[in-house]
């Protein structure tokens, strides 16, 4: 079937590399035009001249950490180079350094379990061997579907409007009484699931007993073998998987570390599975990530809870499994036994409460175990069979749940055994499950649990699979450890204490109030979270707690000591640099420096008296075996309990509301194993070429972000979005559409938006380009070109906003780390009031981060044409570095407005290609308190200082420094 026939026939772009489609000829008339304007060029239709300045697109400046920039995207090195260049193809030696001449990283692959491609009965294939061909069915075989139309209803009904099971079907009754006239059925005629009960089987059970005794629990779940088969030999993965344990090293022969295979724990794993047993030479390592959390879903009532498991495995790198492209999946929910209040505090209650969720998650892994002693054929995403080797490889878990998990008593730590009472002071070893074992068989309850904070009632589940340590796979949890635990519940609540402890209540509640109305007034950025009424709203979310790091430090330096902002930068820095997709032994020294800091400032709360009793809190404790889990599991945002929280809203929250309120789990779990299906079949259908390539990514039900560019929702107020496309170098476009109402002749454009100074700026500006393209003339060629610039009259287009698209794998991002952000300057922003956005401007990618850029506020984003090159530009005020290094107290460049020897304002005109990406400012807000009725709109326009936002996301914390 030709593409031209799929989609209900609607009309592909003309250009074979642009997956969009269209319903008319008008429309995709009008894209080409705008779009691809070389296609139509070739086709002999006229169009407008969109030609690049004589300017590169813009690159960041020297960096002083290569992550994220310098070296190859792990795509480009070596071993990964496509399908056929795995490690699992075996090589005389396991080192590889890549061939291009811009990078010397080179990967060193584990040398037993290489993952070496076998045939479908396990034979070993010859190096460079292709891949078996996979069995496709004919071109117009849509099954388990009777045709495309079916697949495309299903998928609508299913997944883009998420219709209810009894509305479909009753839509599909009214559609087979319909089709009874005509002799015809509805598309779908008919609607695999596992579940087991667990009961109390202890002694003395009868009428009298308890009701928690007596009730049966039902545990609904899929097959963890068959989910991780499935997400093997997902191809949608292919370029995005790791075949065998690394050791990723950088020119100077120093490791880094990135996504799981990276880490020393699936490198030292594979060593004891090939010391116990050597027949598993060659075999692929695939380490079972599990994660689990509790989550509400009548938010009003608050009384709906589940408790869902999720799968995911080590292979796939950490952008797919953050992008939740199918390689989280959730596989069980588990019991949440309930009882009379009475029972609240009943040992027996809270210890069979322990082992049932123990044994719940043994009896649902238990298909896993085979394959961790006998590895399993099974075929992969680049199409190769091999032997695969099961492995519980980390667990993600806030620490509640790591408390229940590790079998410990609440207040320890799950990793060591530091006491409770001082747990940064005391000295404590690493648990381990031998320890526990031996510890167990020696001691008494009584002392295991006073002395090591071990709860002997539970077995560790873990307990029940070959080499599995339930202390060393708890991974890290950014999300409730940094920012939630030590960042939003420590320090920001002590900072407010010690305002109200120092000022008094009255004096102290003015300052949080202006505090607030400081948080309020934090201008426009993408993605920004705003908080209109400052922090003073009940519920917190970790998004809410992301936000206010963002904004919180530059609102309170002037009313603190600086050891406390000192305190919150370091704590900053430290979640930033371990935020990062990819770290090196340079990125683990700053934040050890950062860590060191951060104990040292913080013993102002201890001073003043808000801590009299000190830090002994499990959660910034576990700070310091943060350096040691990165070199165990990678980069930790690849392990973090936000991927599993925000995949509740898909597993747990939207199946609950499609279902009919009754006995819901089955209901829930049959809805996720659906959508997981559809999903499949649209990969499947796309690689068969029965649907486009557009169609890889399945299009977004109403409300939620798609991964392209249109107008319609860039003037509503996207700001961001992940990027499903190659890694390529950072790019910035105008919107597709110029605006209406604003004159097109230069002067009286000047005289519309109230810039005298541009038609100056203009023809400067285009002196300089054309400049550059000729700057050898003669004083009588200038002269003339003076002229020709005096009379320049090309009509201006004018656009309120840019899209800048940047290498940003630790932010919002595509599989292959690209994010998109919104720019804006527009004079009315949501029908409300004036927006222009800032940026940075490269003018040196010589020197290193804020020394190659300068920050300009965007007044106006046009374009022109001139000698058929179209210009697309942006009017600037500028700003000037204050200093030559960043606010010693904050960590945070300041920049003011610049101004020439009139006091004026200097502005410039910009090419788009000198262009980086936005900038976010926040005023210095001095000693003085700011209006109640203060509006963020005027925050640019009335400071006299404002700080550079380094925290405003990962990128720019990266660049800005």
């Amino acid at each position: 079937m030709s593409s031209d026939t799929i989609l209900l026939n609607r009309l592909n772009c003309l250009v074979a590399t642009c997956p969009l489609t269209f319903k008319s000829q008008r429309g995709r008339t009008k894209h080409l035009r705008s779009s691809h304007p070389e296609a139509l060029t070739a086709a002999g239709q006229p169009h407008s001249p969109q030609q690049s300045g004589p300017f590169n697109n813009a690159s960041p400046p020297h960096r002083y950490s290569p992550v994220g920039y310098a070296g190859p995207d792990e795509g480009d090195l070596p071993g990964i180079e496509g399908r056929t260049s795995s490690p699992g193809v075996r090589r005389t030696n396991s080192e590889h350094t890549d061939s291009d001449a811009h990078s010397t990283r080179r990967k060193i692959f584990h040398p037993h379990l290489t993952a070496h491609p076998c045939s479908a009965l396990g034979v070993p294939l010859p190096p460079e061997s292709e891949p078996p061909a996979r069995e496709v069915p004919p071109d117009d075989d849509w099954m388990p579907f009777e045709s495309q139309s079916t697949f495309l209803l299903a998928d609508f009904l299913y997944r883009c409007v998420e219709m209810s099971a009894s509305n479909i079907d009753f839509l599909m009754e009214v559609w087979a009484f319909e089709g009874m006239k005509h002799g015809l059925s509805s598309p779908f005629t008919s609607h695999e699931h596992k579940c087991l009960s667990m009961n109390y089987t202890g002694a003395g059970v009868d009428e009298s007993s308890p009701s928690w005794q007596k009730e049966s629990y039902q545990i609904w779940y899929r097959d963890p073998d068959h989910v991780v088969k499935v997400m093997l030999e997902n191809p949608d993965f292919a370029d995005q998987f790791d075949y065998a344990p690394y050791h990723l090293m950088d020119g100077d022969g120093k490791r880094r570390w990135t996504n799981f295979m990276s880490g020393n724990y699936a490198w030292r794993q594979s060593d004891k599975i090939y010391a116990e047993d050597p027949s598993t030479e060659g075999s692929m390592y695939c380490g079972i990530i599990l994660g689990s959390d509790k989550t509400t879903v009548s938010v009003a009532t608050g009384q709906v809870e589940y408790h869902p498991l999720y799968l995911s495995i080590g292979n796939p790198h950490n952008a797919v499994r953050r992008a939740h492209r199918n390689a989280v999946t959730p596989i069980a929910f588990l019991a949440i036994p309930t009882a009379e209040r009475k029972y609240d505090s009943d040992p027996a209650f809270r210890k069979f409460k322990r082992q049932r969720y123990h044994s719940s998650i043994s009896a649902i892994l238990q298909s896993l175990k085979a394959g961790m002693t006998t590895p399993m054929m099974r075929r992969c995403p680049d199409g190769h069979y091999r032997r695969v080797i099961y492995d519980l490889a980390a667990y993600i878990a806030d620490y509640p749940e790591q408390v229940l998990l590790a079998g410990i008593v609440q207040n320890w730590c799950p990793k060591c055994t530091a006491l409770p009472a001082d747990l940064d002071g005391s000295e404590g070893g690493r648990r381990t499950r031998t320890l526990d074992d031996l510890l167990c068989s020696t001691l008494a309850s009584d002392e295991l649990w006073d002395e090591y904070g071990i709860d002997d009632d539970v077995v560790p589940f873990t307990n029940d699979f070959p080499c599995a340590d339930i202390h060393e796979i708890l991974s890290p949890d950014l999300l409730h450890q940094i920012i939630k635990g030590a960042f939003k519940d420590h320090l920001v609540s002590w900072t407010c204490s010690y305002i109200l402890l120092i000022y008094g209540q009255a004096r102290g509640n003015e300052i949080l109030d202006d505090i607030d109305r400081r948080i309020a007034a934090t201008p426009h950025f993408p993605g920004l979270r705003r908080f209109p009424q400052g922090r003073r709203f009940k519920q917190w979310t970790g998004d809410d707690s992301k936000a206010l790091m963002k904004v919180f430090i530059p609102a309170i330096t002037e009313y603190v000591p600086v050891q406390v902002t000192q305190c919150l930068s370091a704590l900053l820095d430290f979640c930033y640099i371990v935020r990062r997709s990819e770290l090196g032994e340079q990125d683990l020294a700053e934040a050890e420096a950062a860590l060191r800091k951060f104990h040292t400032n913080r013993e102002v709360f201890r001073d003043s008296g808000i801590r009299p009793t000190g830090f002994s809190l499990p959660r910034q404790h576990s700070l310091i075996h943060y350096l040691y889990m990165i070199q165990e599991f990678g980069a930790p945002n690849g392990l973090c309990s936000s991927i599993t929280e925000s995949r509740h809203i898909t597993a747990v929250k939207r199946p609950w509301r499609r279902s009919n309120r009754y006995e819901a789990l089955g209901q829930m779990l049959l809805t996720i194993q659906r959508l997981d299906k559809l999903v499949g079949a649209r990969v499947d259908f796309v690689d068969r070429g029965m649907l486009p390539s557009s169609h890889a990514t399945p299009a977004a039900a109403p409300g939620r972000t798609v991964h392209h560019m249109d107008e319609g929702r860039d003037e509503h107020g996207l700001e961001q979005e992940a990027v499903d496309s190659d890694k390529v170098d950072g790019s910035l476009e105008l919107a597709k559409r110029a605006q209406r109402g604003y004159p097109q002749q230069l002067n009286a454009l000047a005289l519309h938006v109230g810039q005298p100074r541009l038609p100056a700026l203009v023809r400067d500006f285009l002196f300089h380009q054309l400049d550059q393209v000729n700057p050898a003339l003669s004083d009588d060629e200038i002269m003339t070109r003076t002229e020709q610039l005096s009379r320049f009259d090309s009509p201006i287009s004018i656009f309120h906003s840019a899209c800048a698209t940047f290498y940003a794998p630790s932010d919002i991002s595509g599989i292959h780390g690209m994010h998109r952000e919104w720019i804006r300057s527009t004079p009315s922003w949501r029908k409300k009031h004036h927006r222009h956005d800032c940026i940075f401007i490269v003018v040196d990618q010589s020197q290193p981060g804020m020394r190659g850029m300068v920050v300009g506020q965007v007044k106006l984003f046009f374009s022109f044409v001139y000698n058929d090159i179209t210009y697309p530009c942006a009017l600037v005020d500028r700003f000037a570095r204050v200093g030559r290094i960043p606010d010693p107290v904050t960590g945070l460049w300041k920049v003011r407005p610049e101004r020439d020897r009139s006091g004026r304002q200097v502005q410039s005109v910009e090419h788009l290609d000198t262009i980086y990406r936005g900038a976010h400012l926040i005023p210095v807000f001095g000693d003085g308190f700011l209006p109640p009725n203060f509006h963020f709109s005027y925050s640019l326009e009335v400071f006299d200082m404002y700080y550079v936002n380094k925290y405003a996301d990962h990128h720019a914390n990266e660049i800005v420094f």
